[in-house]
């Protein structure tokens, strides 16, 4: 075997895990959320910048605004997750670099005082720590439904702000009846993998 993580841990985040499409009634707990923060926060991003924001809807009210921008097929199981989270890209994120990379606080100026160069890494860097939070999911042993059909402009405007792009919507729970679809298929290695 080449990989240290057990196998158990492996089938528990990639082999076995699937995007759940239903989900049980059993609640997500703030503690579960901040249990899957204080791990995933550890990723890595370009220059530290960290950021990914997460607007949690809980409440009834939001979630039906919530409801009303995912794309048709998308609606019923948004509606019927226990936590759903919004997960946007912060385009002033380099106001937060003095203190997340204070060997070089002068990055803030350096590298992003243009905004488009910002949206750019956000986004990238958002995606990526989204990736970290679905694998942050998995492991509190709760399902995760990534999803990318919404109105992306109306979600902005509803939730958040001009300075934040929304990524991702994520259902979150434990999975329900019927949750999975077949495993689609994946690329094999040598359809990947280039070595010059």
């Amino acid at each position: 075997m080449s990989l240290v993580l057990d196998a158990a841990a492996q089938d528990l985040l990639f082999r076995e895990a699937r995007s759940a499409n239903t989900f049980s009634d059993e609640p997500v707990t703030e503690e579960q959320i901040q249990a899957i923060y204080d791990l995933v926060k550890f990723g890595p991003t370009a220059f530290n910048q960290t950021p990914l924001r997460i607007t949690l809807v809980r409440s009834p009210e939001a979630r039906e605004r919530l409801v009303a921008h995912m794309a048709e097929g998308n609606r019923a199981k948004t509606a019927a997750a226990p936590l759903v989270a919004i997960l946007s890209a912060d385009n002033e994120f380099h106001e937060e670099l003095p203190q997340l990379l204070p060997h070089f606080p002068q990055a803030k100026d350096a590298f992003f005082s243009e905004r488009p160069v910002r949206e750019h890494s956000a986004l990238v860097n958002a995606s990526l720590q989204a990736a970290y939070f679905i694998i942050g999911i998995r492991a509190a042993g709760l399902a995760a439904g990534p999803m990318t059909g919404a109105d992306f402009a109306g979600l902005q405007k509803e939730f958040l702000d001009a300075d934040h792009t929304p990524v991702m919507v994520v259902n979150i729970g434990k999975p329900g009846e019927d949750a999975w679809f077949a495993r689609s298929p994946r690329l094999e290695l040598d359809q990947v993998i280039a070595t010059v």
